[in-house]
């Protein structure tokens, strides 16, 4: 707890050049372990593929990785300088409402992001906004960071408004981060390494899956969650066919 309240009083100490120095290496660190992780995955499970495997890398996609990384930092900024005029404010508890507070983020994001995602995929905003993240139908870990810009600045706005109107926990933070940083990898490595029986356990059956996500990806009308599938089941927007595809996927050997 003493390491992360100097690295708090650090941040507010510094210059404005500065914080978005670490902040974009701390992007540049997520995009690298993402990535990292997402290979290793495939490495593990490459015969679980859910779909085929994707085309070969572009340099549209490396220019598009590079620049979601860049406008992160950007987005992170915009953080920073909340936080430094107190829009934001982060606790520095070191207890079991940490916990708490991760929980209630990710619930609270699952659901906006729900409602953003189904909204992004109507004509026309679709094009402006959404499209660049699709153009890829076969992802792999990289895809994640296939985002317009717009995109990019979009979900980070909803993210900053969450924080600005819920005083979180450090640790609560930075377990979300680590989560949704998880889940969006996840969800492109186009392979599944969950076993069959993942989806018929209580409360982890809730969860998405590798598979959940690939499939959108496949069939852009359904599937819009990105941490549960509650939202889809609840508004009639799971694929039909998301139980047999999982299946399939986690049952090859």
């Amino acid at each position: 707890m003493e390491t992360a309240n100097r690295i708090l009083d650090y941040f507010g100490s510094i210059t404005p050049t500065e914080a978005f120095f670490w902040l974009f290496i701390q992007n540049i660190l997520q995009f690298v372990l993402c990535i990292g992780g997402g290979l290793l995955l495939i490495k593990l499970f490459s015969k679980k593929r859910i779909y085929e495997a994707p085309d070969i890398l572009s340099k549209k996609e490396l220019l598009l990785a590079a620049g979601c990384v860049f406008f992160n930092s950007v987005v992170a900024f915009g953080g920073w300088l909340l936080w430094k005029e107190k829009v934001i404010v982060i606790t520095r508890e070191l207890d079991w409402t940490c916990l708490a507070d991760t929980a209630i983020l990710l619930l609270l994001m699952d659901l906006l992001m729900y409602i953003t995602h189904r909204i992004v995929h109507i004509k026309g905003i679709y094009a402006l906004v959404h499209r660049t993240h699709h153009i890829y139908e076969n992802t792999r870990p990289l895809s994640l960071f296939v985002l317009s810009p717009l995109e990019v600045f979009g979900f980070g706005a909803l993210w900053l408004l969450v924080l600005s109107f819920y005083s979180s926990s450090w640790l609560g933070i930075v377990l979300y981060l680590l989560l949704n940083a998880t889940f969006g990898a996840l969800g492109h490595i186009g392979v599944e390494p969950f076993p069959k029986s993942w989806i018929k356990i209580p409360l982890l059956q809730r969860l998405t899956t590798s598979t959940f996500h690939a499939q959108h990806h496949k069939e852009i009308d359904s599937n819009f969650g990105f941490y549960t599938d509650i939202w889809d089941r609840l508004f009639g927007s799971l694929n039909k066919a998301y139980q047999a595809t999982f299946e399939q996927a986690a049952s090859k050997s």
